[in-house]
C-alpha cells in the first residue's frame, strides 16, 4: 500500500516479535512471517501463517524489534484494529490474533466469523 493514510491499524506484540525472531533464525532464506485470512474453517474464515522471503507489492509490512510480518491487501481489511500476539498457555503456545471485528470464533482460535 503506497498511501500511508489508508493503512489499517494492525499491530504486533513484543511477545510475537520475540518468537518470530527465534523462528526466523532457524529458517534458511525466509525473512518474513506472512499472516493471511482465508475462507474456510469452522467459523467461516481462518488465519493462515506462512513464511516468505520477500514482500509482494500490496503487502503491509509490520516491523518490531527486527521481526517482520507481511499481510496482503485483502487480509488487511479482515485484520483491521487487530493485534498479532504470541501466547504461552497451559495447553501450549501459539500465535494468536486479537481481532475486535470477529463476532464468533472456534475453540482452536484459528477460525472466526464477522
Amino acid at each position: 500500500m503506497s498511501d500511508t493514510a489508508t493503512k489499517p491499524n494492525i499491530s504486533m506484540s513484543s511477545s510475537a516479535a520475540k518468537q518470530i525472531n527465534v523462528i526466523m533464525a532457524k529458517q534458511a532464506g525466509n525473512k518474513f512471517l506472512r499472516v493471511a485470512v482465508n475462507g474456510g474453517g469452522c467459523s467461516g474464515f481462518q488465519y493462515a501463517f506462512d513464511f516468505a522471503d520477500a514482500p509482494n507489492e500490496d503487502d503491509l509490512i509490520l516491523e518490531l524489534d527486527g521481526a517482520k510480518i507481511l499481510i496482503d491487501e485483502i487480509s488487511q481489511e479482515f485484520l483491521k484494529d487487530s493485534e498479532i500476539d504470541y501466547v504461552q498457555e497451559l495447553i501450549g503456545s501459539a500465535f494468536k490474533i486479537h481481532n475486535p471485528n470477529a463476532k464468533a470464533a472456534c475453540g482452536c482460535g484459528t477460525s472466526f466469523s464477522l
